[in-house]
């Protein structure tokens, strides 16, 4: 996606959030304050929802799902209009969103898909399996890059938590590139550890990410190298990176192994350009949040919210109408025009 795109959505953005809506009430449930993504996430919301007109509930939940499922009824019971929801186990809140279409509550699913109920109404999210694809071509690229002449390269492969929907389509989106690869032998998966249920990090544990590239390298690469490290996900790709520089990976002749990411945190980005993280995937959370606000103001109004895909998310009840944004592959050749020239973040936050 070129600069112009980003700014063109930033320009509709605040050309929506500053548009005639109906007065309302919108119960936003955050999974947690530990990732500066879902910070974003939620500061971007509530800012272009007040800019709209609308009243905010904003609730995090710290990755605890009785927490989280408590604050949703209690937005139930206070009588919001609409509730936002981005799950932390999409598979537990069908009693919840029972209550709230007993109530009336149109429900959106935001970034996680909420699985087994039949009360959502709609998901905003990102084209997820591009997310992986990306994830993918990026760890390719870098491969060749720095490590061209060692075929076969030898990769491990992490995945996201297995109880967000999201970890499987960015998980499959990778491995639709690098399967290919793996059967004509160009990369070895050198641990043979393979698919979600062997490779899930659960709630996106960036310690727990560490802890097992820990055994993973002592296990298999003691007389050989890592060439490159599939992460779906910026707070894992810095436990891993701990672990590699653990064991000498970036300095001497122990080039560092591609690693990816996504979210672009600030810390990842500062690892790229340190040359330690090879790259992450930018999902520009104020064009998510602006879809949101959409989307309410579509269903408060009585109508019906824009959406650009209507087969992919099939939560196990229902296909959910769904819009999906467009997730842009950040390195260092583009991090600048990506990031500062979206003015997502300034300078001063990197350097």
């Amino acid at each position: 996606m070129k600069l112009r795109t980003f700014l063109a959505t930033a320009t509709a953005t605040i050309a929506l959030a500053t548009g005639a809506f109906a007065d309302g009430t919108v119960g936003i449930a955050m999974p947690t304050k530990s990732s500066a993504r879902w910070i974003s996430d939620g500061n971007s919301m509530v800012e272009q929802f007040a800019a709209a007109g609308y009243e905010t509930d904003l609730q995090y939940a710290e990755d605890d799902i009785p927490n989280q499922l408590a604050q949703i009824e209690n937005m139930i019971t206070k009588g919001v209009d609409v509730l936002v929801i981005a799950a932390i186990d999409g598979t537990t809140l069908s009693n919840a969103l029972e209550n709230a279409a007993a109530a009336d509550i149109k429900v959106i699913a935001y970034d996680r898909l909420i699985r087994d109920s039949g009360n959502v109404d709609y998901y905003a999210t990102f084209d997820n399996f591009k997310v992986g694809v990306q994830q993918a071509e990026s760890l390719v690229k870098g491969l060749n890059e720095r490590f061209g002449d060692q075929k076969p390269w030898n990769v491990e492969l992490f995945g996201g938590s297995p109880d967000d929907n999201n970890a499987y389509f960015f998980y499959n989106g990778a491995m639709s590139v690098l399967q290919p690869m793996i059967d004509a032998g160009d990369i070895v998966i050198g641990s043979g550890q393979m698919g979600m249920d062997t490779v899930g990090t659960l709630r996106w544990d960036g310690a727990v990410a560490q802890s097992r590239m820990d055994n993973l390298l002592s296990a298999n690469y003691t007389d050989k190298q890592v060439h490159g490290v599939l992460s779906p996900y910026d707070g894992l790709s810095i436990g891993i990176l701990s672990s590699l520089k653990g064991v000498g990976y970036g300095s001497g002749d122990m080039k560092m192994p591609i690693v990816t990411g996504q979210d672009a945190e600030v810390p990842s980005v500062k690892s790229m350009l340190a040359g330690e993280q090879y790259s992450t995937v930018f999902k520009d959370t104020r064009s998510l949040a602006g879809v949101t606000v959409g989307m309410v103001d579509a269903l408060l109004k009585g109508g019906t919210p824009e959406i650009n895909d209507t087969s992919t998310y099939d939560n196990g009840v229902k296909v959910v109408p769904s819009y999906l944004l467009e997730p842009v592959s950040v390195d260092v050749t583009n991090w600048e025009e990506v990031l500062i020239g979206s003015g997502y973040y300034t300078m001063d936050q990197i350097q």
